[in-house]
């Protein structure tokens, strides 16, 4: 691969959307689209190219030089044709993805090992987060055995902490999670 072209390698393969407009978005990513679409045919037409040329040298005799040349001169063409839509196509490969083209593997195995190591993560951190609350909930039954009015202190102030956090959230039309809530469009 160019080394050039590593600053475009990365990312999860996604299109980048270039402005942060709902509407213009939408559009964008319609326009990404439709750019990665003409990549692709032209992708297709390089194939039949090649395709074509490869027939041509198969049974290539003196009769065939200008039809030859030709189709060289098409293929160079097309070849220029794709860079050049591709360079207007804003998408981010992964480098594992590329390694297992070039190992002759179906790239779905990059995918469904991501994906596999995201669930066996998403179980690693469910585990902790239940042990944490189980944890939380046999010391809070301790100490409300020990100290059941400290306790009732507690629950008391974090009640009203959670209210007070939620009735700021609802005025900032902030989601509990720190997101900015956003309108959807009609």
């Amino acid at each position: 691969m160019d080394p050039s072209r590593n600053a475009a390698v990365g990312g999860n393969g996604t299109l980048v959307p270039q402005t942060n407009d709902s509407a213009t978005s939408a559009a964008g990513a319609d326009d990404s689209m439709q750019k990665l679409n003409q990549v692709s045919n032209s992708i297709q037409k390089t194939l039949g190219l090649i395709h074509q040329l490869y027939l041509t040298v198969s049974t290539f005799n003196a009769a065939f030089q200008m039809p030859l040349l030709q189709r060289i001169n098409g293929l160079v063409v097309e070849l220029d044709n794709m860079v050049k839509l591709a360079e207007k196509c804003n998408i981010q490969v992964p480098m594992e993805v590329v390694n297992l083209i070039d190992d002759g593997k179906n790239p779905d195995e990059f995918t469904k090992d991501v994906l596999n190591n995201c669930i066996a993560k998403n179980q690693i951190t469910k585990g902790k987060t239940d042990a944490m609350k189980n944890f939380r909930k046999h010391l809070l039954e301790e100490l409300e055995e020990t100290f059941p009015a400290e306790v009732e202190t507690f629950r008391e102030s974090r009640a009203a902490s959670a209210a007070e956090l939620k009735r700021l959230a609802q005025a900032q039309s902030v989601l509990p999670n720190g997101d900015v809530r956003v309108k959807g469009e009609h």
